[in-house]
């Protein structure tokens, strides 16, 4: 491990990422306020942003954990939120096919959006794939040692912030902050709108499944609306 922390396309990864925490960093202090709002002690703070690692998923894990939802309802919406992560691992799969089996699981465990577009763009440069390896390897010890750091910055904040602030509310608030820019056309909107509509309208359901039943009732008109957009161009 020393000899590949030590080699100059490891530490060219960890530069390179350098700015994408810097910019990361307001994320994670919100994710790590999110997990203090939950209830969570520092412990599981550390345990959720060290083993998820993904912003997005850990806003959803927290706010549903805040709301008593089961277990199996926060595994299952975390991993349809990282279903892009498929289409990131499809495209590396090749790219990392010859290098041997630790590696593989080593760089898939650090694969996340930044580091992809870094990651993708070094292999395509050159053919040395262990040197490239080495380049995604330091991208990933650089972004996640900082995501560490912002979430239990986050959480220790979250803890010193006063209960008469509702605190809850970040959680809630940062994920709109997300969602919101995403909604540009039709198809976005209407499956917003539809999946707001079904969470409120199925809250009878047990074990939060309104959670799950509205987020693929989204989908599914999203889906059908950008059929319908694409059908209506081909005329």
């Amino acid at each position: 491990m020393r000899h590949i922390v030590a080699s100059d396309d490891f530490r060219e990864g960890f530069v390179e990422m350098l700015p994408a925490c810097v910019g990361l960093f307001p994320f994670g202090i919100v994710c790590g306020v999110g997990a203090a709002a939950a209830g969570a002690d520092w412990i599981a703070s550390l345990g959720l942003s060290a083993i998820v690692f993904s912003g997005a998923a850990q806003i959803v894990a927290t706010q549903l954990l805040a709301a008593d939802a089961p277990f199996a309802v926060i595994v299952l919406t975390a991993g349809v939120l990282s279903l892009r992560l498929l289409m990131y691992s499809a495209a590396m799969a090749p790219l990392v096919r010859p290098l041997p089996t630790r590696w593989q699981r080593s760089l898939a465990y650090v694969l996340s959006d930044q580091i992809f577009a870094a990651a993708i763009k070094r292999f395509a440069r050159d053919d040395d794939r262990v040197g490239a390896a080495r380049h995604f390897m330091g991208c990933g010890a650089c972004l996640w040692i900082a995501w560490q750091v912002a979430c239990m910055a986050g959480f220790y904040a979250g803890n010193l912030i006063p209960a008469s602030w509702a605190l809850e509310f970040a959680v809630p608030l940062c994920f709109l902050a997300l969602v919101v820019p995403l909604f540009r056309d039709v198809p976005a909107v209407l499956a917003a709108t539809s999946a707001g509509i079904s969470v409120l309208a199925l809250a009878h359901l047990p074990m939060k499944l309104n959670l799950i039943v509205a987020g693929l009732i989204g989908i599914a008109m999203g889906t059908l609306a950008d059929l319908a957009r694409e059908r209506w161009k081909a005329r």
